[in-house]
């Protein structure tokens, strides 16, 4: 076997890891404002307001406007589409907008899950069609990084191995246009936390999701220090009977990221999967000080688990604008603790810190 022709240069390579690097330096993580037209309808309903495009702006600078606190905490925040061309009130494009406050752009370029025939409700994701030509646009329009989501199931028959196969192969091929064009791949396989299935269940789906997805990535010659990872944590299922503790989860998943991820990865950007806010900041400072050598940045790219607490406290009407920044301020600090072990609650939760944020078979 000869080695492969070189994908990158060295000077794409330097740039592809710098970027990387600076996405989760210590104490900060990623803002996932993502979200699909239809996604955001849900939670703009949710506090009564209505699903019009500048309702979404409007939401969506209230939280890259935050005060000077989040700087330290936000390294990246990944947007839709929409918001990538959309400026704030004072006529700057948001890309500016969040650069200015010391962070990196990255932009949502999967289209969606489709069903994979001949499973159990499997699927796998499209939008690798174009994807090339997107990625160059979006690099000359300021985005540096992207993110790609896969989603699988655990029940007593799935995942099956043609859905591990498959979303490990569309995820490398994925990464590795993305890195052709300049941008660094968020790497995502998620496992829905759907089930009654325990922690330890959880913790080898995610061992074999996980060293499928390796395995991809080193077949399609993917440049690993210039990648992210956003895995789910290993948790028990929603319906689970037992009730795990944070070190417990923090052990499973630690145990499961040191036998499938090489040390090139700079850094592991946990999902939140439906835990509550106070929860996932409570599991990402478990994972933080687990007792197991840790050798890749552990921290967020929290979407729900970031603005659940806000978004209530906005309610779809401006003159609220200010409390629901203090409320997503109040989460992205706590965050920000927690990737560094540090993390201990004080003061009043938010609104919705306590409740869970789990949706069924979520979509986003």
């Amino acid at each position: 076997m000869s080695p492969p022709v070189a994908a990158l240069t060295p000077e794409q390579k330097q740039e592809l890891a710098s970027i990387a690097q600076r996405i989760v330096a210590p104490g900060k993580g990623i803002l996932a404002a993502d979200e699909s037209t239809g996604s955001i309808a849900k939670r703009l309903s949710s506090v009564g307001a209505e699903n019009t495009e500048e309702n979404r702006r409007w939401y969506r600078q209230l939280l890259f406007t935050a005060d000077s606190r989040v700087d330290n905490c936000i390294g990246g925040v990944i947007l839709f589409h929409e918001t990538l061309y959309q400026k704030a009130d004072d006529g700057r494009p948001f890309p500016q907008v969040i650069r200015g406050k010391g962070a990196l752009v990255g932009i949502k370029v999967d289209k969606g899950v489709v069903p994979l025939a001949g499973t159990n409700g499997e699927t796998t994701t499209q939008g690798l069609d174009g994807l090339m030509e997107r990625c160059a646009q979006y690099k000359k329009d300021g985005a540096d990084f992207a993110k790609w989501r896969c989603v699988l199931k655990i029940s007593a028959h799935t995942p099956t191995r043609l859905a591990v196969m498959e979303n490990a192969n569309v995820l490398a091929r994925y990464a590795s246009i993305c890195q052709q064009n300049g941008i660094v791949p968020i790497v995502e396989p998620e496992i829905l936390p759907d089930g009654d299935h325990d922690l330890k269940h959880c913790q080898y789906v995610t061992e074999k999701v996980l060293a499928a997805v390796y395995k991809a990535l080193s077949d399609h010659h993917v440049y690993l220090e210039g990648t992210l990872l956003k895995p789910n944590m290993v948790t028990p299922g929603h319906a689970c009977p037992k009730k795990y503790s944070p070190e417990e989860i923090a052990m499973a998943t630690v145990t499961a990221l040191r036998r499938t991820v090489p040390p090139a990865v700079p850094g592991i950007t946990f999902l939140s999967g439906g835990q509550s806010e106070e929860e996932a900041s409570l599991n990402l400072n478990a994972i933080n000080r687990c007792p197991l050598p840790r050798p890749w940045a552990l921290t967020f790219s929290y979407g729900r688990a970031l603005q659940a607490s806000a978004l209530r406290a906005w309610a779809g009407k401006r003159d609220n604008t200010k409390a629901a920044q203090e409320e997503y301020v109040k989460r992205a600090l706590a965050n920000s603790l927690a990737c560094q072990g540090k993390y201990t609650p004080s003061g009043p939760a938010g609104a919705a810190a306590s409740e869970s944020l789990f949706i069924s078979n979520h979509a986003y």
